[in-house]
């Protein structure tokens, strides 16, 4: 990763159109901006070699796959020492669709998503809550999600 890389206002463009849609052809972003799609090229491999882009990915409406329930579930470890092997074993749930090591009130916060409230139960109940390290959670139910935004280059 190349952490001297500096970004110019041509890179930010070149981002801002790929967030919006990563299957944009170089070529368009090209005649948009001025420029040859070589330099499109280059820019867009400098930024992967730079770790700014590290991939591309289309976007998945949970609801329309049938998972109704999107929760927040912030946790107590039993101590600092059992983060690595607690996020070991919520990694390996497949509801758990993020996970953040965070100060305040939790250790840990994760992002859960579950087909249903009985779904939900099971998940906290016989899979979250039964991990050893694991000492206390509060669940969060998300009833909307009405800002949802990439960060602006």
């Amino acid at each position: 990763m190349d952490t001297s890389f500096q970004r110019d206002p041509l890179d930010n463009q070149i981002l801002t159109a790929l967030m919006h849609d990563a299957r944009t052809p170089f070529a368009e972003l090209a005649k948009r901006f001025g420029v040859s799609a070589g330099t499109i090229h280059v820019r867009v491999e400098k930024m992967k070699q730079a770790g700014i882009i590290t991939g591309a990915q289309i976007t998945v409406d949970p609801k329309a796959l049938g998972y109704d329930v999107c929760c927040f579930i912030g946790i107590n470890l039993k101590s600092a020492g059992d983060y690595p092997s607690a996020i070991a074993k919520l990694n390996a749930l497949e509801e758990v669709v993020e996970a953040y090591y965070t100060t305040g009130n939790y250790s840990v916060f994760v992002k859960v998503m579950c087909q249903s409230i009985d779904g939900l139960q099971h998940v906290l109940i016989n899979r979250i809550q039964s991990i050893d390290e694991i000492q206390s959670t509060e669940t969060l139910i998300s009833l909307q999600n009405p800002i949802v935004r990439m960060v602006k280059p």
